[in-house]
């Protein structure tokens, strides 16, 4: 049997509490990442196993622990949250000697479930999925998904919908809002103890003495800037970032009402709760940058005894974060257009693209793979003159392409919503041919797959997804 360690638990233990197994009726494996088996150092077989169905299906008796956190939701901060559908089942070590958690969610109730069931719905689960396996074909950090176990018992949300448990593979599931959590209760002592264990695990040549709890923020603060270009650079929208679904460690987490845009809009919204456009594309970094202050507000005992000190080092310190984001977003965009280094104009440049795809609807991804491909792009513009108008920018500025480049940035396939709905519903049925065959192109995202043109399209009028759900 695996052998699962759990470090988190020599933490204070104010940050868990021992979960309960719930035995599922039938459960039975609908999903199984291979390939993500073989990189985390489990044997080809073991995914196959009994005892490991009776594991990940949150059957099998065991030491986990559901996670403390706080967060701020919309902007409005809930003091106490957790892992109130999931826990912790323990870490491996795998072969690149990266220790990494395997986390069940779905798996019932916690000491944090505050009157909720505790269970996931298949179709959020394969959701998560498939949408986090997109992320890592086109190499952005992100948490992982081992397996999706089906749990023959049914789910009442909006409808009755059959019931799964995620198995998710994740660097660290320390948010932001666990340090909101400890700092809401004075636990200083506890808090340097977690910022200790984090370093330890995810942020090598961390310095000696008290200054090592400004230089975690650095780092945070470093990471999240990438993460977040990173996200925009491909038209990801994650739909709901609150305080409790930011990985300090820098990994995309929390895959509910996110999506990646068709038709290009600055403002587009899909989160069906997101009423005021809170979290929109455009909006993404000012709301890292939101979160990663109440991180520092969370931290400032830490940095000095003096607060008016201690609030003036973070504040030098969150300055940085724009600057960061821009130079991450501007590097990866101009790469899109076969630019490798960075030159005066750059921003200017993007924007006035930006724009013009804006008010021609231009299908984001499809954009760049037709410059990329040198195809025809009158379609991606309101008329034939703001094309040419564009093209002589884009030559004026970019004369020389790197075409190479290009086709190794701009993906052909993203996890386009039209589609993934399609196969979420089909799964539902029983049908899970088109999950497997989704998650099989997203994994590859930068290759031509024959046959595959359907996936590269944007939807039709009446296939368009106008908004997504969390399945909570």
């Amino acid at each position: 049997m695996l052998h699962l360690e759990s470090t988190y638990s020599s933490l204070p233990a104010i940050l868990y509490r021992p979960a309960k197994v719930l035995p599922v009726s039938a459960p039975r494996f609908v999903a199984v990442n291979q390939n993500l088996a073989k990189e985390i150092g489990l044997k080809p077989d073991w995914l196959l196993r009994v005892e490991t169905l009776s594991l990940l299906s949150g059957s099998m008796e065991s030491s986990a622990i559901a996670m403390a956190y706080a967060g701020h939701q919309f902007g409005h901060f809930v003091p106490s949250l957790g892992d109130g559908r999931a826990y912790l089942l323990g870490e491996i070590v795998g072969p690149d000697g990266v220790r990494r958690d395997l986390h069940l969610k779905g798996a019932g109730r916690t000491a944090y479930s505050r009157g909720g069931d505790g269970r996931a719905t298949l179709k959020a689960m394969l959701r998560e999925y498939i949408v986090s396996e997109a992320m890592a074909g086109l190499r952005i950090p992100t948490t992982r998904s081992l397996a999706v176990v089906a749990t023959g018992e049914d789910v009442p949300r909006e409808r009755l919908e059959p019931g799964a448990v995620l198995t998710r593979v994740a660097r660290s599931h320390v948010r932001v809002g666990t340090f909101q959590y400890l700092a809401a209760r004075g636990e200083d002592a506890a808090m340097a103890a977690l910022i200790d264990y984090e370093v330890a695990r995810n942020f090598p040549g961390a310095p000696e003495g008290p200054q090592r709890f400004l230089w975690f923020l650095t780092q945070v603060i470093t990471r999240q800037a990438k993460l977040i270009a990173q996200w925009m650079c491909v038209g990801f929208i994650h739909g709901v970032m609150n305080t409790d679904n930011m990985s300090v460690c820098g990994e995309t987490i929390d895959y509910g009402p996110c999506a990646f845009m068709d038709a290009f809009h600055p403002q587009k919204v899909f989160s069906s709760i997101d009423e005021y456009g809170r979290y929109a594309w455009d909006k993404q970094p000012t709301i890292a940058l939101w979160n990663l202050t109440r991180l520092a507000e969370a931290l400032l005992a830490l940095f000095d005894v003096d607060r008016s000190v201690a609030i003036a080092q973070a504040e030098a310190e969150l300055r940085k974060f724009l600057p960061a984001f821009e130079t991450a977003f501007e590097a990866g965009m101009m790469r899109k257009f076969g630019q490798a280094a960075a030159q005066d104009g750059d921003g200017e440049f993007i924007a006035a693209t930006l724009m013009a795809m804006t008010d021609g609807q231009a299908d984001f991804t499809n954009f760049f793979v037709a410059i990329s491909e040198k195809k025809n792009l009158r379609s991606f513009f309101n008329t034939e003159e703001v094309c040419a108008a564009w093209l002589r920018k884009w030559q004026a500025h970019v004369p020389a392409p790197d075409f190479a480049l290009m086709n190794s940035v701009n993906p052909k396939f993203i996890a386009r919503n039209h589609r993934v709905e399609q196969a979420l519903e089909a799964a539902r049925e029983g049908d899970l041919s088109l999950v497997e065959k989704l998650v099989y192109i997203l994994a590859q995202p930068f290759a031509a797959h024959e046959g595959a043109t359907d996936y590269a399209n944007p939807p039709l009028a009446d296939e368009v997804v106008h908004a997504t759900f969390c399945g909570t």
